[in-house]
C-alpha cells in the first residue's frame, strides 16, 4: 500500500480534471498544465465535461438494466454526479468500487466515502488487473454481473500489445450479463492536425509516456467477443444524445460492450 504522499512538484491527471470540473484539489502546477492543455485544445473543458455526462448517461442505462455493482477503475477526484450517486438514484441497493492510485484521490476518496456502506475506494493501477479484481472481490461477486467502468484512463497505456493484454484480462473476469464502458482519446480522421503530439508532451510530465489517441478500429479491437451497445464507438457527447457524432476532429470515443 502506498503511503499516501502527495507529489505536488509534478501534474497530475486527476487533479487536472479536477480544474477542469471546477474543483478546488488542484495546485498551480496542475493549473498550469491545464491551462498549457487549453491552449492546444481549446474544447479540453468541453470534452471533459462531456466525458463527466458520458458516465452519467451510461451508469443510468446500465443501473436501469439490472446492473447493481459497478467498479470504476482509475476513478479520480470526486466530483458532482459520481458513480455510486447516478446509480444508487436508479437502485439503491447498488455496490461501486472506486480504483485508483493517485494519493490525493485515495485520501478524499475515502473520506468522502466514509459513510457509504455500500461504496468503497482502493488501490490499484490499471496496468495489474488481476491484482485490482482480486482486491475488488472482498466488496462484488464477480460471480454476478459487474460493470468495469475505464473512462479516460486506457490512453494513459501507451503500448497496444499492454493495452490488449490488459483487457482480456477484465473480459475474462466478467460473467456474461456484465459490461465495460471505455471513454477513450481519438485523435479525429482528419489529416494534418499537429496538435496531438503537442498534447503528448504535457501529458508526458503527469503520467508515465503521456496520452495515446487510437483509431476507432484500434480501438474496436480491445472489445473482441463482446457485444457492443448502440450507438457503438461515437465521441461521447453522441452517446445516446441527440448531438451527431463527428469523427473528424479530436474527441473523446465512448463505449459500452457486454459480456455474452
Amino acid at each position: 500500500m502506498t503511503d499516501l504522499q502527495i507529489d505536488t512538484s509534478s501534474p497530475s491527471v486527476a487533479r487536472i480534471y479536477d480544474y477542469w470540473l471546477g474543483g478546488k484539489d488542484n495546485f498551480a502546477v496542475d493549473r498550469q498544465a491545464a491551462e498549457q492543455l487549453l491552449k492546444l485544445v481549446p474544447d479540453a473543458v468541453e470534452m471533459c465535461r462531456d466525458n463527466r455526462a458520458f458516465l452519467r448517461r451510461s451508469v443510468e442505462h446500465l443501473a436501469a438494466s439490472g446492473i447493481r455493482q459497478f467498479l470504476d477503475i482509475g476513478s479520480g477526484l470526486p466530483t458532482q454526479e459520481n458513480v455510486h450517486e447516478v446509480a444508487m438514484r436508479v437502485a439503491p441497493d447498488s455496490r461501486v468500487v472506486y480504483v485508483d492510485n493517485d494519493p490525493i484521490v485515495l485520501v478524499h476518496g475515502r473520506a468522502l466515502l466514509a459513510t457509504h456502506e455500500n461504496t468503497t475506494v482502493i488501490e490499484g493501477d490499471l496496468r495489474e488487473p488481476e491484482a485490482i479484481v482480486a482486491a475488488a472481490g472482498a466488496h462484488l461477486d464477480f460471480e454476478q454481473p459487474v460493470a468495469v467502468l475505464l473512462l479516460s484512463i486506457a490512453h494513459f497505456v501507451i503500448d497496444d500489445e499492454e493495452l490488449a493484454r490488459i483487457m482480456a484480462s477484465l473480459r475474462a473476469a466478467l460473467r456474461p450479463g456484465g459490461y465495460i464502458v471505455m471513454s477513450h482519446a481519438f485523435a479525429g480522421e482528419r489529416t494534418g492536425d499537429d496538435t496531438v503530439e503537442a498534447v503528448q508532451e504535457v501529458y508526458a510530465k503527469s503520467a508515465p509516456g503521456g496520452l495515446t489517441p487510437r483509431t476507432r478500429a484500434q480501438i474496436s479491437a480491445l472489445f473482441e467477443g463482446m457485444e457492443l451497445q448502440e450507438p457503438h464507438l461515437v465521441p461521447v457527447n453522441a452517446w445516446r444524445t441527440d448531438q451527431r457524432p463527428d469523427f473528424s476532429k479530436p474527441s473523446t470515443i465512448g463505449v459500452v460492450a457486454k459480456a455474452v
